[in-house]
This record gives C-alpha cells, structure tokens and sequence, in this order.
C-alpha cells in the first residue's frame, strides 16, 4: 500500500504541474476536449482497482456527462477519447496520414514488439508500410485460399471434439472454439505440417503471455524504481518471453530449412513438389528493413509471428462465442439460419464449403450483427497524431495519444433502433448495407479503420462464416439448464463473456 501510495503521489504531482504548465503555455489556442476533473487522478482513482472493466465503465459514464469527444489525463501526454462515427470517419479516414500514428510503447510492450517492430505498435513510416504490405500479400484472397484445405481440416477436428459430448453433455463452448482458430493461424504461420502437440506448445506460451499480461502492467510504472523492489515479478516476466522465444524459434529455424531446401532444387523438381504453401514465416525471412538497410533478427520475426497469432485467433475465437452465445439465446435466429444453409447446401453435402457462403445473407447478417453488437475490443489499439490538429472542434496536440471507443460507436442510439438488442435484420437488403471498413462512413468499426485497419480483416470474415455456417448444420445449439446465456462482458485481452457460454450441441445428421 506505501508503494502504491508512493507511484500514486509522485505521478499526480508530475502531472498536476505539466497540466498547469500545459494551460499556461497553450492558453491562447484552442481548448483541448473537455475533461471530467482539472486534478489528474481525482477521476482514475476511481477505477484503478477494477482494472480495464472498471476503465471503461469510468469513460462511458463520463462521455455521457461530457459528449462524444473528451480529455483524461492519464500519462504525462493527454488521452484523448472518441465516442462517435462522424468524428472517427474524420479523423481516420479524411485526415488519416495525421492520425496514423502510435504512441510511444509502454516498457513491457516495449520489449515484447522489439522496441516498436510489429505492425500494430510501429510508428507510422517506412517500416509500417513494408510490414504491412508483406502481411496484406500473405492475407490476400487468392493466397488465403491455399491454406482451405487447413481449414477443413480444424473443422474435422473440432467436429470430432464438440460430437465427444454425445449431444448430451454441457460444452464449454469457448474452449474448443479458440484451439480451433489457434490451430488455423499456426499452421498459415509456420506451415501446414506440424502435429497437434506441436500447436499446443504454440497455445500454451501465447496463452501464458496473453493472460499474464496484466500481472506485468504494474512494471510498466518507473522501471527503474520497479526493477529494484519488484525483481523477482521481471525475472518471472523475462523468463516467460525466453520460453515463448524457444518454443517459436524451433518452428522458425524448421521452416528455414525448409525454404532454404526448397532454393536448391531445380525449378523442374519444384514444379513436381505441389504440396508447399507459403506461410508467414517464409514471407519474415525475406524482409528488409528500408531504413536499417537489414533483414529482421529472429527476436523481431517471434514478435511478428506471435502478433499473427494473437490478432487472428484470440479475436475470433471471441466473436465466435458471442455468435453462438445468442443463437442459443434466440433460437428463432439459429433456426432460420439453419433454414438458409439447408437451402443453399442442401441436405447431402458433407460440409458448407466457404463458396457456399457467398450466397448466404443471413449469415452475413448475422456475423455483422454480432461485431457491431459485440466487438473484440471495447476501443482500437490507440492511435496518435503526428502533428497540431483540429477535431470536433478541439485541439489534439502533436504526440498526444487518441482513443476510439468502438462498441460505443457501435451501439450509438442516434445510429442504430434498439442498439441493445441482437437483431440481425438490420443488416438485410441493399438499403441496410453497412460499410465495415468505414471508408464510406462509420457506423460500426470493430476492425478499425483507415490507414490503421485491421489487414486480417477478410480472413476474420471468411473464418467467422465459414465456421459459423458449418456448426450451425452440424449440429442444433440448446442452453444447459442452470447455465443459461449471460451476455455479461469481461475484459481480458478481448472482451470476453464474463460467464463463458456453455451450451449442448445435438448432432443434427446420423453419421
């Protein structure tokens, strides 16, 4: 509690004296957004406890207070937050090069993205533009196409897992739903040939650091101060990156080898070899840093791969789980659906195949609904600006750090009847299409928008509906008596059902 106490003061009294000197020096410009409290931490004491749950209840209720656009002061650098579609539209979208821009990395993440080298944490430059190309080529459609036959194979597998209950037994539905879509972005990361313990040494170190994530935050305050009276928390920290270090660098030198083998045969001898598909790795190994005239070091590339892993998998897993929470709440929903894929599939196919999708409005009515009902993230990665600009009217200061609030923007009432309620009819017929990349307006954003959007977004829409139509034949989803669906949120990395869904799941056709 000293310590705590000791962070506290020192941090408030930094504060309080650059925000007075902040409002002298910039008196005469415009105003920055307004702010809940002139005291830097009168306001985030009151969720500092209840962790980013109790965050983002703390902006809500003050973007209620205050409007759409508003300041806290949470860091030395003003944070500010954004709660409408029309202001992100033209921030991100209009004047998108200005606000493209991260925020300098906190210490833990620092080290985890090698000093900013991911895509997600890289400043806006050259090297964000070439990582950024390399992956959108892995991700286009006619390359995500090779790796079909991946999966259907998950698919197989995660049927065989879901039919062990005999449609009788509760399913912790989540469970099975993450190691599937981890499985999936192993194998497009590291090549289609590993076995299934090797994709779970993948999940265990990802996990581990996923989840562990938030016990390492508090490292974040003074390093140099934490690192003298928390030392055993950093070694534990350290020790957990050198054990995901090992567990991704065997799959990078094994696929290393492997392209380089694949180098010395004659190009008569590759053609005969049909079974190879590159994978994101074989893409890492190729890169050269514009500006450091180098290729990336293998700290750099496990940075990459285990963002891959992470933005492809925890992501929809997640939504995935809130799809089928609220088919089982609304069985109406599941039926007419099941109805859809039945029409267009019909009853002898042994599998939705992800053509047959395309001719499925519900479905995509459904998935829609659900990532503007339910987004992965409460906000987007937080953006900066890279100079002196204006929004709605304020100032937002070069450096200064700027948040989208997107389940906010995504359950707007000015936007959308009932935004509440899980209807995905909302998303039927051509007057209701809704662009999700939001370069026609914004109404919804879950993956972001502009120049910052999410490049694994049609990969995410191809898994979401290609998994989601296939369950949903395969089997009828029921509530369990005693665990009936609660649509409350919980904040981890995603934010997840705070009660995980557990559900039956009975086989629909005899096999």
């Amino acid at each position: 509690m000293e310590i705590w106490l000791l962070i506290l003061g020192s941090l408030s009294l930094s504060l309080l004296l650059n925000l007075l000197f902040f409002r002298l020096r910039d008196s005469s410009s415009l105003p920055l957004p307004p702010a809940p409290n002139f005291f830097p931490f009168l306001g985030t004491l009151q969720w500092l406890r209840q962790g980013l749950g109790g965050f983002n209840n703390y902006v809500r209720s003050v973007h209620h207070r205050l409007g759409p656009i508003i300041t806290l002061r949470i860091t030395s650098r003003p944070a500010i937050f954004v709660a409408d579609g029309s202001l992100a539209h033209q921030a991100l979208v209009l004047n998108g090069a200005v606000f493209a821009d991260r925020p300098p990395a906190a210490p833990i993440s620092k080290i985890l993205s090698n000093n900013q080298h991911t895509i997600t944490s890289c400043l806006y430059g050259v090297t964000w533009r070439l990582l950024r190309r390399n992956i959108t080529e892995i991700l286009h459609p006619s390359r995500m196409k090779s790796y079909s036959h991946v999966r259907h194979w998950v698919l197989e597998i995660l049927f065989d897992r879901l039919r062990k209950s005999g449609g009788e037994e509760p399913i912790v539905v989540f469970d099975h739903l993450h190691y599937a879509m981890f499985a999936v972005l192993v194998l497009m990361c590291f090549g289609d040939k590993l076995d299934e313990k090797q994709i779970k040494q993948v999940e265990y170190v990802q996990r581990q650091m996923l989840l562990g994530f938030a016990r390492y935050s508090i490292l974040n305050l003074c390093p140099k101060f934490t690192k003298l009276i928390l030392r055993k928390r950093w070694e534990e920290f350290f020790q957990m990156r050198r054990e995901q270090q090992d567990v991704l660098l065997r799959l990078i030198y094994a696929r290393r080898k492997i392209v380089e083998e694949r180098k010395k045969r004659s190009s008569e001898e590759e053609e005969e070899n049909k079974e190879y598909v590159q994978s994101y790795v074989d893409t890492l190994l190729d890169v050269e840093l514009p500006d450091e005239k180098r290729k990336l070091n293998e700290d750099e590339i496990v940075s990459l791969c285990s963002e891959f892993l992470i933005a492809g998998s925890d992501t929809t897993a997640t939504v995935l789980q809130w799809i089928m929470a609220n088919l089982v709440k609304n069985q109406e929903i599941q039926e007419r659906l099941y109805e859809e894929i039945t029409n267009v599939v019909g009853e002898e196919a042994k599998v939705v195949e992800e053509k047959d999708t395309q001719k499925m409005p519900y479905l995509k009515a459904v998935v829609m609904e659900a990532l503007r009902r339910h987004p992965p993230g409460n906000t987007v990665l937080p953006h900066s600006v890279t100079e002196d600009t204006v929004l709605g009217g304020y100032k937002v200061p070069k450096k200064g750090t700027i948040n989208f609030l997107v389940a906010e923007i995504g359950r707007d009432p000015k936007v959308w009847e009932e935004p509440m309620a899980f209807k995905p009819e909302r998303f039927m017929g051509e007057e209701e299409a809704v662009d999700i990349t939001g370069s026609r307006g914004i109404k919804m954003m879950p993956f972001g928008a502009g120049r910052r959007i999410c490049p694994g977004i049609g990969l995410a829409m191809l898994h979401l509906e290609y998994y989601v139509a296939n369950m949903v034949r395969e089997f009828q989803w029921k509530e369990v008596e005693g665990h009936e669906v609660d649509l409350t949120e919980k904040v981890e990395f995603t934010v997840i059902m705070k009660h995980p869904l557990k559900a039956i799941a009975v086989p629909r056709r005899s096999h």
